[in-house]
């Protein structure tokens, strides 16, 4: 499993396990107060979170 900051055409790191690499995502986003996407097998967007300032926060 590869983290890839947005743009990038080489992985950042890479994980044999998923959930390594979704946790170190989510640590870097934090640190740059950014989004992590976690996307599966097929490409798909699986799931997303926001740190920081999100210009369209989820209403609720």
């Amino acid at each position: 499993w590869n983290v890839k900051g947005e743009g990038n055409s080489r992985a950042t790191a890479n994980y044999s396990k998923q959930s390594d690499a979704v946790k170190k995502a989510k640590d870097i986003a934090k640190n740059q107060n950014s989004e992590e996407l976690t996307h599966g097998r097929d490409g798909k967007i699986r799931d997303r979170s926001s740190y920081g300032n999100d210009s369209h926060p989820p209403k609720g």
